[in-house]
C-alpha cells in the first residue's frame, strides 16, 4: 500500500483489460494509489463499504447499472469526485456530457495500447485528472445546476444597453481557458454572452470527439452560436469556437479579419490544445483589441500566456476562488501579474462585453 497521503483511487469498469490498464497507469504515479476495482457499479459500491476513495473513475457504459444512474446515486448518498472514463465515441459523448452535468468532474479517455508517445500522454492526461479531481470541493459540485437553465436567466444579468453597446466595436475579441470544471463554467458564461456578442475562442480541456459534442450542447441554449473549430474559421460576432479535442487551437489575423488555425504538436504545459499556445497567439496577433478570461482548473496551463497577453495590452480577466471547482490556473495567472481583474463567474461576461465595446 502506498503512503497515507496518496490520493485513493477506485476503478469502475466493465473491462478487466482497462482496469488493469488504468491501475498500472495510475500507480505508476508516487501520489497515487489504487485501492480498488469493480466490474460493475454493484461491486464498486460494496467496496466503498470498507475503504471510501478520494477519487472514482468510472466507466458510463456498463451491464446491470449504467454510468451515470449510478454517478447519480453517489452524489445523493455519499459525494466524491469522479472522473469519468470513456471510449472515444461520438454516440458515447452525449452520455458522457450528461455525467458532467450530474457532477462528474472530467472526463478522461480509456488508454489503448498504442504507440509509446500516445501512452505517455495518455498517463500524463489521466494522472493530471485524477490529481485535479482531489483538490475538488464536492459541495461545488453537487451544488451545479443539474439542467441547463433556461435562456431567459441570461436576461437578469446582461443589462439591455450593454447589447446595443456592442454594435460599435468590430475589432475586439475574446479569448477564454478552462480546465477541470470548466464545462460548467462555460456554459455559465456562454449563455449569459448577448447574440450580438464580440467573437469567442475558447480551449477547454477536454479529449477528441466530445468538443463537438459539448459545442452542439451549448449551441442549443445560447443566444451566441457555438461550434467546435475547423482550420480556418472566421472569428465572427455572435459566434463562439470551441477548439477540437486533441488539437492546438491559435488565434490568427489577415488583415482586418480574425480567423484560427487548428494545428497538431505536443503537449504544451502538458496539454492538447493547450491555453498557453491560444493566449500567445492571442498576444501576438491581436495584443490591446483582445480580452482573455482563465476559468476553473488545475496547473499552470494559460497563466505565461496570460502575462504575454497582459503586457501585449490586452485586458485580461482570472475567475475568482469562490466560484472555481479548482483554483489552479487562475491562480497562477494572478501570481505571475497578469491579470487586470478577479472576478465571480456570474459577472465575467457582463465585465467582458463592457470592455469589448470599450466602456
Amino acid at each position: 500500500m502506498g503512503n497515507k497521503n496518496s490520493i485513493k483511487v477506485l476503478i469502475v469498469d466493465d473491462s478487466a483489460l482497462v482496469r488493469q490498464t488504468l491501475t498500472d497507469v495510475l500507480n505508476s504515479d508516487p501520489e497515487i494509489e489504487v485501492v480498488g476495482s469493480a466490474a460493475d457499479p454493484f461491486a464498486a459500491a460494496k467496496q466503498m463499504e470498507e475503504v471510501i476513495p478520494d477519487v472514482l473513475t468510472l466507466d458510463v457504459e456498463m451491464p446491470r447499472m449504467d454510468g451515470v444512474t449510478f454517478l447519480r446515486k453517489i452524489m445523493s448518498q455519499h459525494p466524491i469526485p469522479v472522473v469519468i472514463c470513456s471510449t472515444l465515441t461520438e454516440s458515447g459523448a452525449e452520455t458522457t456530457l450528461r455525467a458532467l452535468e450530474f457532477g462528474a468532474v472530467d472526463i478522461i479517455q480509456k488508454p489503448k495500447l498504442n504507440t509509446k508517445r500516445f501512452l505517455e500522454e495518455s498517463r500524463i492526461r489521466i494522472c493530471d485528472a485524477v490529481k485535479a479531481a482531489s483538490k475538488v470541493s464536492v459541495k461545488k459540485i453537487t451544488a451545479r445546476p443539474r439542467a441547463p437553465q433556461p435562456k431567459l436567466s441570461a436576461d437578469a444579468i446582461m443589462p439591455e444597453k450593454r447589447s446595443r453597446a456592442m454594435v460599435q466595436t468590430t475589432e475586439k475579441v475574446v479569448l477564454v481557458g478552462a480546465s477541470t470544471g470548466g464545462t460548467e463554467a462555460l456554459r455559465i458564461f456562454l449563455e449569459t454572452l448577448p447574440a450580438d456578442s464580440p467573437p469567442v475562442a475558447i480551449v477547454q480541456h477536454m479529449p477528441e470527439k466530445f468538443t463537438a459534442a459539448f459545442a452542439n450542447r451549448l449551441d442549443k441554449i445560447c443566444r451566441v452560436k457555438v461550434k467546435e473549430a475547423a482550420d480556418g474559421d472566421s472569428m465572427l460576432r455572435g459566434q463562439a469556437l470551441i477548439a477540437p479535442g486533441n488539437k492546438h487551437m491559435l488565434l490568427k489575423r489577415s488583415g482586418a479579419r480574425y480567423y484560427v488555425e487548428i494545428k497538431d504538436g505536443p503537449l504544451v504545459s502538458r496539454h492538447r490544445p493547450s491555453v498557453d499556445v491560444l493566449f500567445r497567439s492571442g498576444s501576438r496577433y491581436a495584443g490591446k483589441n483582445a480580452v482573455a478570461v482563465i476559468m476553473t482548473g488545475m496547473g499552470d496551463d494559460g497563466a505565461h500566456g496570460m502575462k504575454e497577453m497582459h503586457d501585449a495590452g490586452a485586458f485580461t480577466i482570472a475567475q475568482d476562488e469562490a466560484s472555481c471547482v479548482v483554483f489552479g490556473m487562475p491562480q497562477e495567472a494572478i501570481k505571475l501579474g497578469g491579470v487586470d481583474k478577479v472576478m465571480s463567474l456570474t459577472s465575467i461576461a457582463a465585465e467582458v462585453v463592457r470592455r469589448a465595446a470599450g466602456d
